[in-house]
């Protein structure tokens, strides 16, 4: 298959007008194909000779194609491209008729068959070139086109669109001419689905899921609305332009393999976001985060879409941005900025730091199989860091009017960089395009250490040493000791300060605690000074805000990947500190690196059972402080972590023979999978125990937990049988591969597995070009042996970069698992 080349997209923008596509979909037809017909009216330009272009398709079998009523060769078909050929300046109409196939990997049409119930499901994911597995498409982003669909589909179901949908006997549908929209945002979905339905400022709003979800969807159907409701009124009162489309569907969809798509009208998400277990109200606010986050794309990128993949920032960076920052003025999350400085800025540091960097706006992006890869912690973590950076420096109103000023020139049109800047431009004094060079154009992380100089009359000034080259706007916070509540820190004052910066600082007596960038606002790693570091390690968790404990305990992961804070460190301070912290994203996002990272990677193996001890440690006075019932999700992250770092079987195995933790919470079915499969890890339960739990619970989560479980299991026969399912059948699908994988390396049992560390590397190349991207993804996301921290495991992976061509996906995968391979032995002082 051939992938389209920036090149070639301007060469046929340059000679194309697309106008209309009729779809006409037949869901009918069997388990492994459906029939997609394809009819597209389209003028070439005046000025252009006889011309050769190209439309785009990957059928299972092409039955017919005609061009203008005359016939084409469906065996001229090419890979995924058919022939066009001597077209002439004027109308054409381009009919194609072709059986697609059904996708198991969350790619194209996907095919999803509930094991609760027996209803199968379908929908798509059109995303990059995706749509070529549904029909056939002048796939690219700047030839947007009106779309009319129509679907059959068995009569028992209901078909969802972007547009109003309308039924029109025997299983026929019929959606209403879409705007002018991109080829990747089209959506279908499809189904027996359950409906929540409403209105809301004249336009109908609904959720959809599964019939087997439906008693947890009702359960938060009020809520999610709400958050929808809440968000939608406040892009309304920040955006001039009014809504784009004619309704706000959201299917909760199965097997999804993004957190959801924006596709206009009908927003796709994960289906694990209609909860069936007991979840902390964190994972709630992500939840209504990536609401907020989709809906925003209605604008930033469905409106106004990206020209060429080079400015894909343009609508992750700030669907994301406007996410958290309208998630916390509109609805009830409003320590939004906290979860994001846990958890999506070390997302984005860590991937400016390996091989694989590139700017938030890169200046070439040369094809789509490129362009996929930079779908990352770039263009979502560090592009919001950078969008938060400039409303502190330009000022929300000015950037405001910036962006609605380029709404309105470019809306149901394309757009780029140099636009986006230009619209910002007309709105202030300030040279955004010196910011947009420095901000979007370069890559790496910088690095602010504080220098404090003392003064006269017992006062200091203060000097920021940057190692980078961005200007920053950042805020100083200076701490005091409250002698009057026990020697807590207490924020005495926050200084503006511009960097770089030529005068020193006044800073008045010497605080205790001097912390750069109090507030997260720019995208840097901090340091601090030995005197505030010590006080940091006695008084962190007396610090008066959540965000800033989110700033001191991102500057010390950083220092623990950068080889300047001892990993034991990071742990002595976790221990000392997590028991008395309230905010539950700081909790989950601690106890996630201390476990993840430090125990299971950066520590040596002799290490590592002191390390778990003291997490088991950690998670039993967090379980103690919260049996007064007040704080149920800090108890349910901390009976979580307990479980997941149980060394012995006997305490877990308790709670699962009794059904409930003493105390609470009782053990629902994530935290019953989660038992089982630390005590498969552990070897304290066998293939029967996990086919009676499956049996009690044949969901489809079930089913993930259960191969999770079964790939776990300490035995050769288990490991032979999981690795033949995830890289010789090509059965499973994308969810069951990834549950398989997750269970298959563990720390524990590094001994018993050592034999497939060579064979990672032979098999998953075969595998990805068999099943590509979506599959080549999480198998070096997930079937990496991430365990296996030795030079052996980093030299067998460079051979394999070197020799063996993995697919575009996998090897992206595979550099950044070396490359924290490679940081790991630094870190432990094995390099």
């Amino acid at each position: 298959m051939s992938v389209l080349t920036r090149d070639e997209a301007q060469t046929r923008a340059q000679l194309l007008d697309v106008h209309r596509y009729h779809v006409d979909l037949d869901l009918t037809t069997g388990d492994d194909t459906f029939d997609s017909r394809t009819r597209i009216s389209f003028t070439v330009r005046e000025g252009q000779d006889r011309t050769d272009t190209f439309v785009e398709l990957k059928p299972d079998r092409l039955r017919s194609a005609s061009l203008d009523g005359q016939p084409l060769d469906p065996d001229s078909l090419d890979g995924n491209r058919l022939p066009l050929k001597n077209l002439t300046p004027g109308e054409h109409e381009l009919r194609i008729d072709t059986a697609m196939r059904y996708s198991r990997t969350g790619e194209g049409m996907h095919r999803f068959t509930d094991p609760t119930d027996g209803e199968t499901y379908l929908y798509t994911q059109l995303f990059m070139d995706d749509v070529q597995r549904v029909f056939a498409a002048f796939d690219q982003p700047d030839l947007k086109a009106v779309f009319e669909l129509t679907v059959t589909a068995p009569e028992d179901w209901t078909v969802l669109a972007n547009t109003v949908t309308e039924p029109l006997g025997g299983g026929r549908w019929q959606a209403a001419p879409t705007p002018l929209i991109s080829t990747y945002l089209v959506a279908v979905a499809a189904g027996p689905w359950h409906s929540v339905r409403t209105e809301h400022r004249g336009l109908p709003f609904a959720l959809h899921c599964r019939r087997s979800l439906a008693p947890y969807l009702d359960a938060d159907a009020d809520e999610i609305l709400d958050v929808t409701r809440a968000c939608f009124d406040r892009y309304h009162e920040k955006f001039d332009e009014p809504y784009p489309f004619d309704s706000y569907d959201q299917a909760f969809v199965p097997e999804f393999n993004a957190g959801a798509m924006e596709n206009p009208g009908l927003i796709t998400f994960r289906d694990e976001f209609v909860y069936r277990s007991a979840v902390t109200d964190a994972e709630r606010q992500t939840r209504a985060m990536v609401i907020a986050h989709e809906m925003a794309h209605m604008w930033f990128g469905d409106l106004v879409t990206l020209k060429w993949w080079d400015d894909i920032w343009l609508n992750e960076s700030f669907a994301e941005y406007m996410g958290y920052q309208t998630l916390t003025e509109a609805t009830r999350f409003t320590d939004t900025w906290t979860d994001f400085g846990v958890v999506r800025k070390g997302w984005g540091y860590d991937a400016d730091q390996r091989p694989s960097t590139h700017p938030v706006a890169p200046e070439a992006v040369d094809d789509t199989a490129s362009a996929l890869l930079n779908f990352d912690g770039i263009s979502y973590a560090k592009g919001a860091s950078a969008l938060r950076q400039l409303v502190a420096w330009l000022g929300e109103k000015d950037f405001l009017t910036g962006i609605n000023r380029h709404f309105t020139r470019h809306k149901f049109a394309n757009a780029t960089l140099a636009d986006f800047i230009d619209s910002l431009a007309a709105a202030t004094d300030r040279d955004v395009h010196a910011w947009a060079d420095a901000w979007l154009r370069t890559t790496g992380v910088d690095k602010l250490t504080p220098r404090i100089t003392p003064g006269e009359n017992g006062t200091c000034t203060l000097t920021v040493d940057r190692t980078g080259s961005r200007p920053h706007h950042i805020t100083v916070g200076l701490y005091d000791r409250d002698l009057t509540d026990n020697g807590r820190l207490a924020l005495r004052e926050r200084l503006a300060l511009d960097i770089p910066h030529t005068t020193p600082l006044p800073i008045g007596k010497r605080p205790a605690l001097l912390l750069l960038n109090d507030g997260d606002l720019t995208y840097a790693k901090v340091r601090f000074d030995p005197e505030s570091f010590d006080t940091l390690r006695a008084g962190l968790s007396g610090l008066p805000e959540p965000l800033t404990r989110a700033v001191v305990w991102n500057a010390l992961r950083d220092a623990v990947r950068d080889g300047e804070l001892p990993p034991a460190t990071y742990l002595d301070t976790a221990r000392a500190h997590l028991p008395h912290e309230t905010d539950l994203a700081l909790v989950q996002g601690v106890l996630g690196f201390a476990t993840t990272h430090i125990t299971d990677r950066y520590l040596t193996p002799d290490a590592r059972p002191v390390a778990q001890s003291t997490l088991s440690a950690l998670c039993r006075d967090l379980i103690r402080r919260t049996e007064d019932g007040d704080h149920p999700g800090l108890r349910l992250i901390a009976v979580r972590h307990f479980i997941d770092v149980a060394a012995q079987p006997d305490t877990i195995a308790a709670w699962l023979a009794e059904g409930t933790v003493p105390g609470g919470p009782e053990l629902d079915p994530e935290l019953r999978w989660r038992v089982l499969e630390r005590l498969a890890v552990l070897g304290a339960i066998d293939e029967d125990t996990i086919a009676a739990e499956l049996e009690r619970d044949p969901s489809a989560t079930g089913q993930e937990g259960a191969a999770r479980c079964r790939a776990a299991l300490p035995d050769t026969e288990a490991k032979a049988r999981a690795w033949e399912a995830m890289f010789s059948r090509d059965d499973l699908s994308n969810y069951l591969f990834t549950a398989t994988a997750q269970g298959f390396w563990q720390p524990e049992q590094t001994d018993l597995v050592s034999a497939y560390v060579p064979r990672y590397y032979r098999d998953a190349v075969a595998l990805a070009e068999r099943r590509g991207p979506a599959i080549a993804e999480a198998a070096g996301r997930w079937a990496f042996p991430a365990h296996a921290v030795d030079t052996e495991t980093l030299r067998l992976g460079e051979q394999c970069l070197k020799d063996a061509e993995p697919i575009p996906a996998l090897r992206r995968k595979l550099v950044d698992q070396l490359d924290d391979l490679a940081r790991a032995l630094r870190v432990r002082g094995e390099a």
